[in-house]
């Protein structure tokens, strides 16, 4: 019986009887009922494309066992969708891990089998991670049905878990580098040998020590090719197959005619072995490929890293009692303790303790803050030095660094405009440099040249377009995972791109240029009371209501006022011994006395009167405050020449008292959603780049309508944002920076093409005239290579601190 191999996974097809399946007119063999039940299934769907497109033998299905049944029911339990399962438009979002892939056509394999089930509105796989993005409707199938339709495909799937895919990251990284030492320590050998050689350090070297050298060298590059050099093979197979040029065509096709023209003469005689040249080409690709998946790999740490922030269990506090339950079961209306050191897993309230709360995971800032009873504090947030018990509000896949982390995954799964131009600018190159290596071949061996071979071999070599394909990627993460740092978290793959062109700045007022909470500004005393007994009897009655008014006296000192009485909509009453008080507007603490109202003074805010039932006693002015950093960014960015509004919908006195404050020179109030994007449809009518900066809840129509929409990290949930970028932690300053940062992205990549262009077309004349030797076109190759890189990796420093005191790029322009 003649042998045969199935043809879905590549194994031996031993079986008896065979195991066959007509397709297309064709019998195709099988190794066993499930790799067959798979193919039918591709085929039913019309998918045989896979099996065009795929550079790799699949994974031979496995049948599930009843326990594993089992394991993949209990998914569809609500308590345990808690921990990886977040509600969104339209249906809900699950992260899966999937196992299995192996090539590109894995992918377009599972995203299009997937698209054809019952349910399910989006599936994505990012070939990187080997995560995707599940959005289904969960009353027309169960997430275990989605999950079971993955392993009939002979995949597997599983809710991701953070620590699986950085012991991933981790082994794919020492893979890559063990490979690099391989390449490095097999060029070092073979230049060993070569350099004398070349350079005429040796003469009269014998036949049979030339011979030496020469198997010596193959017995060196053998595992450089095969091992260091796998994933250029794998990768140029691919592409060929898929009709889409990349780099690694050119680079596989030199390292293997290169190789095996050496080989040729090694064993057969002749006059040149490129061993050295294969090598140190090999290498030096590597190490620039290794410089760019590190800056990758720290990206993908950093996502993981926060999600290493979620602990997976919680103290749960009942009545007197403590236990140590699942983080995903814990429910809103719970109380969970948190000892310091600890993590907090849920997002909720303070309501006992104080203490100080590391929070650099959610918003970017190192320093702690302090919280105290009442204060919102967020899971990924670390406890400082006292206890504190939360009452849980979300948990699990609702809480605010699940939303986080979700929108680190989708901004690194999507490509940005400028990284597809320079792929398409690299395939274009390709083609041309494939057509153009035989021609000089011909031309040269046509005159009669003894290097054809030689030229041919360095016209691939040194035109690869590996700049324009590393450097446009290293530069988008490296400032990517910057502005992560700084707490601006970019939602959209082209925010970063597009930040550039902002001439416009629109910021809404409350909540975004103020800090969009009441605070007391002033007090003035108008009885026989001290300031300070005053605020303690307005603290003792505020004490009562949860009013937003209330609640900027409650952390303050307070008397022990007693048969407090709530008026709705004018204020409190209470007794204090044998004396009543009376805290409220001034029309409601006029209604309780007999005596004449005092003249109110010119001010700007909320004004709140106290009185006793025989005095006026004290009037507190409250406000909403500008943050700190407000009236530095709108200098910074009218200093660069960015035009800046206030847009918003507060009555138009105080919207023009707050743009005085900070220096704006237009201010728009009383503004509706509609009146907002009439006004920014007009900007964009007269050539306007606009940023509409607000909190992502009522501004969102108008941040719609805006070229970049960035959302205050303090104002909705991040699930819910349909913003282009958030401002993790409020600090306005971070958004010049960003702007900054993006048009140093502009000019990086900018310098990074004209670099890789200039050097390919200066070289491409030079290496066809036979004037650069193989080894130094690999040696120049890498060194534009690593140039770019290079380059594109100064974008991830710290931020520069003239940033800090109001300098900000535009184009070419600095302004001081």
């Amino acid at each position: 019986m003649t042998p045969v191999d199935c043809f879905h996974c590549g194994e031996p097809a031993e079986g008896e009887p065979r195991i066959t399946l007509e397709l297309d007119g064709e019998t195709r063999f099988f190794c066993c009922q499930g790799c067959k039940a798979v193919c039918e299934t591709i085929h039913t769907e019309g998918l045989t494309g896979f099996y065009q497109l795929r550079t790799q033998a699949a994974i031979t299905p496995r049948q599930l066992t009843a326990t594993e049944l089992d394991r993949l029911r209990e998914l569809d339990h609500p308590l345990v969708q808690q921990a990886f399962v977040s509600p969104v438009k339209g249906g809900h979002e699950a992260q899966l891990l999937i196992g299995g892939i192996t090539c590109a056509a894995c992918i377009w394999l599972l995203e299009n089998h997937m698209k054809k089930q019952p349910g399910v509105l989006s599936f994505s796989v990012n070939h990187t991670t080997q995560r995707a993005r599940l959005v289904w409707a969960q009353d027309k199938a169960g997430l275990s049905d989605l999950l079971i339709a993955i392993h009939e495909l002979g995949y597997t799937a599983r809710p991701y878990q953070s620590d699986e895919v950085e012991d991933q990251l981790k082994a794919e990284n020492r893979s890559m580098l063990i490979r690099l030492a391989v390449a490095g320590m097999g060029t070092f050998q073979s230049m060993m040998l070569a350099f004398p050689l070349y350079f005429e350090l040796v003469s009269d070297l014998s036949p049979e020590l030339v011979s030496f050298f020469r198997w010596f060298g193959l017995l060196v590059a053998t595992p450089v090719v095969f091992y260091s050099a796998d994933s250029f093979f794998r990768n140029a197979l691919r592409d060929i197959k898929t009709r889409h040029l990349t780099m690694d065509v050119p680079v596989a096709i030199a390292i293997g005619l290169a190789y095996m023209a050496s080989a040729w003469v090694t064993v057969m005689g002749g006059e040149e072995v490129y061993f050295e040249s294969v090598c140190m080409f090999t290498f030096f690709l590597l190490l620039g490929r290794y410089i760019e998946v590190q800056a990758r790999y720290r990206a993908g740490l950093t996502g993981n890293a926060l999600a290493g922030f979620n602990p997976t269990v919680a103290t749960k506090v009942t009545g007197e009692e403590t236990e140590v339950v699942p983080a995903h079961q814990v429910k809103p209306g719970d109380v969970v303790r948190i000892r310091p050191g600890e993590t907090l897993p849920v997002d909720g309230v303070i309501l006992r303790g104080q203490s100080t709360l590391n929070e650099s995971a959610l918003t970017g800032e190192y320093l702690p803050e302090t919280r105290i009873p009442g204060d919102t504090v967020h899971a990924g947030s670390v406890n400082g030095e006292n206890p504190l018990d939360i009452q849980v509000e979300k948990s699990g896949a609702q809480t605010r660094l699940s939303g986080i982390l979700r929108i680190l995954d989708r901004v690194q799964s999507e490509k940005p405009p400028v990284a597809r131009m320079a792929d398409r600018i690299a395939g274009k190159f390709v083609g041309r440099v494939l057509i153009l290596a035989p021609v000089v071949w011909i031309g040269w061996w046509w005159a009669g040249a003894d290097n054809a071979f030689d030229i041919t071999l360095s016209v691939l070599v040194v035109t690869c377009p590996c700049a324009l394909s590393l450097a446009t990627p290293t530069a988008i993460t490296s400032a990517t995972v910057k502005l992560r740092r700084l707490g601006f978290l970019p939602t959209r793959g082209h925010a970063l791109e597009s930040m550039n062109t902002i001439d416009t700045v629109i910021f809404d007022k409350t909540g975004t240029l103020t800090r969009g909470k009441l605070s007391l500004i002033d007090t003035r005393v108008t009885g026989s009371k001290d300031r300070d007994t005053c605020l303690r009897l307005a603290s003792g009655l505020e004490q009562h209501s949860e009013h937003p008014i209330a609640k900027v006296f409650h952390n303050r000192p307070s008397a022990a006022i007693e048969e407090v009485t709530n008026h709705l909509g004018g204020g409190l009453t209470g007794r204090l011994g044998d004396q009543a008080f009376f805290i409220g507007h001034k029309a409601f603490v006029a209604g309780h006395l007999d005596l004449p109202e005092p003249e109110s003074e010119p001010h700007t805010g909320m004004e709140i009167w106290l009185a006793s039932d025989t005095e006026w006693l004290a009037s507190f002015w409250l406000d909403d405050q500008p943050r700190e950093d407000a009236a530095q960014a709108i200098k910074a960015l009218q200093d660069a020449g960015i035009r800046t509004l206030l847009l918003s919908g507060d009555r138009s006195g105080h919207v023009r008292e707050i743009a005085d404050m900070l220096g704006i020179d237009e201010a728009i109030g009383q503004a509706s959603p509609e009146q907002k994007l009439e006004v920014l449809q007009k900007l964009k009518a007269e050539g306007r780049q606009v940023m509409m900066v607000g909190d992502g809840l009522n501004d969102l129509p108008s941040m719609a309508g805006a070229g970049i929409s960035v959302a205050m990290g303090t104002a909705a949930d991040l699930t819910q944002l349909k913003a282009d970028a958030v401002l993790l932690n409020g600090q306005l300053m971070q958004l010049v920076e960003a702007l900054d940062t993006s048009r140093r992205t502009r000019k990086i990549i900018r310098q990074n093409m004209a670099w890789a262009l200039v050097y390919n077309v200066s070289a491409l004349p030079l290496a066809a005239a036979g004037l650069v030797p193989p080894w130094a076109a690999a040696i120049g190759m890498s060194l534009s290579s690593l140039i770019v890189v290079l380059n594109a990796l100064r974008l991830g420093k710290q931020p520069r601190a003239t940033s800090h005191s109001g300098t900000i790029r535009v184009g070419a322009q600095v302004a001081p």
